[in-house]
Formats: C-alpha cells, structure tokens, sequence
C-alpha cells in the first residue's frame, strides 16, 4: 500500500511541477528581518485498528491561513491571499496530493500499528515547513512526534529517530528509509514547493503581515491565594503584530514578579494578553503597568493602578482644550457677524466695493471656521 501510494504522489507532484516553470526564490519587501516560517501541522487520532480522525492546518508564523476540510477533501483558504501566487493548476495538484496521502495515512498506520508498537489509542503529530530571512530561504523541517513526545525527523535524506525515542522510533525510520521515492518527494516539498510558497505568501500578504493595531490596556484587581496580598491584573488586547512588552513598574524599575500569560487571538487577527503580579496589600501604591509595541512609535503606555492612561488624559485635555477654542471662535464669528450688520446699515449705499469687501471678509472666516470644526470633530 505505501509503495503504492508513494507512486501516486511522485506521478502527481511532477506532473504539477511540469505545469509550472520552477520560480527562483525572489525577495519579499516586507521591512521585518526577522525569520519568517511556514509549516503544516497534522494531527491524526487512532481509537483502534478501524477508527482514525486526521486535523490538518497551515499556519505563516503565529497566523493560520490554511485548513484542512476533512469532509470535502479540500483545501481551505482563510485568507484573500492564502492562495499565494501559485497558479489555480498547481494549487489543484497539491489539493490532489494531500487527498491521496491523508486518504492513505490512516490506513497505512493502522496497518504497520502491530509493528510499530503503537499501543491503541494513540496520537501522532506531523510538522512540516520551511523558514525565510530576509528574503531567502533559510531551511526547512519535518518532525513527527508519537503521543506528543518527539519521535522521528527528516534530515538531509534520509529519517532519522530523535533524541530519547528509543528502539520503537528506530525500528519506524528502518521501515520508511526503505522507501526511496517517498525520501525524494519529500526532499522536492521541503527544498522547492515549500520554500517557493513561503515567497509567495509573504509577496502576497505583505499589507497583512505589515498591519499595525494600536493595544489598548486596562488594569484591575483580583483576589490573591496569599493572605494579605492582592492580585494585579494588566490587560493589553487589539495590538498587532503579536510582539509585545508588558511589565509592573515602580516607577523605572521593573517588578519582577510579574507574570505573563499566553498571548491568545481575537477574533479580528488581533492579540490578547494578560500579565498579573502578585503583591502585598500594602505595597500597591505606586505600582503602574507600562506597555511597548511596535505601533506605539516608542510613546509607551503607562496606566497606574486606580488611575488612567497617560494617553487617554491627553486626548481628553486635547477634547477639552478643542471645545474650549471652538466656543471661543463661535462667539467671536457672532460678534464679527453683528459688526457686520451694523458696517452694512450705516455704509452710503453708492459705495458698493466697501460693501463687497465686507461681504468677501465674511465668507473666508466662515470657511476657516466650518474647516476648524470639521477637524474637532475628526479628533
């Protein structure tokens, strides 16, 4: 069966390679230097020897762009630009790839269980992908792991079984270095098709990759488990990208038992975090929680405990300051526009340039102020 299968893999993967010219890996513009990566997780669940379930998702670093629809035996694009610029045919033959090995797993497992020593149930998970720095490839992985300890990996050409695994992670890699052509395909996804849409992807959603959201933040209290203390809790929500610096300050030095969370995804591709610091009731005064991101432009955020952001004071003054020009001007136009009646009641009616300058007069200052106006109430 796997020969089988590898047969059906190597037929497709070239035929889809020989609908496309093979792309020399070409620079993204994307101002980042850091290593940006692509890979495939697989997650296949065995209850015993006739029920297995399979997940599978991509992801271009912390962002999901791909999943797999198990039902349809499709490919699902999560974003406008999850398709890259690979062409509609070669998009189709990795879709034709995919069914045919997630077809097959399965049952290819199941039927090398008893010599594998799987002990039903059991889960195996595959990563599969490739890294990018400052537009070139950088290298590439593929790692499997058997009840979420690592297993088995691919190296050069060949698997190799991984630290601590043992004889049972061995006797696997025996079995599929026997398979040459499934070590070639492999060897072309990781070294070609991988990198190459890694490229595509980055050229593709660089306004995405390149969005910058504002965090807010907002500080709370909770009760603590020691006596006597009190929990502070930070929170930071809407930033992107995901980069961020959270800490409790005393002033400029730093509270170093504050503790950080998992930065978990919102719903619009944003990020939440929750940073707390455990501390005794007494000594909260003072205490402040500082925020830094890329989309602050270096004015950090700083919220004291039962206090207000810094930035929030000074849009209110700015709000306050506005409204009180705004009155200031509106009174003035009322005045100029009374001593305008009066200039106009008392001017000899043969004298109609006075009259017309006048009325010139009048129309720019109520420009400038309906312009004024208008910016306020953008603020």
């Amino acid at each position: 069966m796997l020969l089988l299968l590898t047969l059906l893999f190597k037929e497709l993967l070239f035929h889809g390679a020989s609908t496309v010219d093979l792309q020399v890996l070409r620079p993204h513009h994307l101002t980042t230097e850091e290593t940006l990566t692509f890979h495939l997780i697989q997650i296949s669940s065995f209850a015993n020897k006739s029920w297995a379930h399979t997940q599978g998702s991509g992801w271009l670093g912390e962002l999901q762009t791909h999943r797999w629809n198990g039902v349809l035996g499709t490919i699902q694009f999560l974003w406008p630009w999850s398709r890259g610029n690979f062409s509609k045919e070669e998009l189709k033959n990795i879709q034709a790839l995919l069914q045919l090995y997630l077809h097959g797993f399965p049952r290819a497992v199941q039927a090398f269980a008893s010599q594998f020593q799987f002990e039903y149930p059991f889960e195996l998970q595959i990563s599969f992908g490739c890294r990018m720095h400052a537009g070139k490839a950088s290298g590439s992985f593929l790692n499997g792991a058997y009840q979420g300890s690592d297993f088995l990996s691919f190296q050069g050409n060949s698997w190799k079984p991984s630290s601590g695994a043992g004889s049972q992670a061995q006797n696997v890699c025996n079995v599929l270095n026997h398979y040459r052509v499934i070590k070639e395909i492999v060897q072309i996804l990781l070294s070609d098709t991988c990198p190459r849409f890694l490229s595509d992807l980055l050229e593709a959603g660089k306004v995405e990759l390149e969005r910058q959201e504002k965090p807010e933040a907002w500080v709370s209290k909770s009760h603590s488990s020691e006596p006597g203390h009190v929990l502070l809790v930070c929170h930071v929500s809407g930033f992107h990208p995901k980069p961020v610096w959270v800490m409790w300050m005393q002033g400029e030095q730093e509270q170093q038992g504050t503790q950080q969370g998992d930065i978990m995804p919102n719903a619009d591709g944003t990020w939440y975090l929750r940073v707390t610091l455990d501390v005794a009731a007494g000594e909260v005064a003072g205490l402040a929680c500082r925020v830094k991101h890329s989309s602050l432009g270096g004015h950090d955020i700083i919220i004291h405990l039962d206090g207000y952001s810094i930035l929030l004071i000074l849009i209110c003054l700015t709000v306050i300051v506005s409204g009180v020009m705004l009155v200031v001007v509106g009174s003035w136009s009322k005045k100029q526009s009374s001593a305008f009646s009066t200039e106009v009641n008392t001017q000899d009616p043969r004298n109609s340039g006075n009259h017309l300058f006048l009325v010139k007069k009048l129309w720019l200052k109520s420009r400038i102020l309906k312009k004024w106006k208008t910016s306020l109430r953008q603020l």
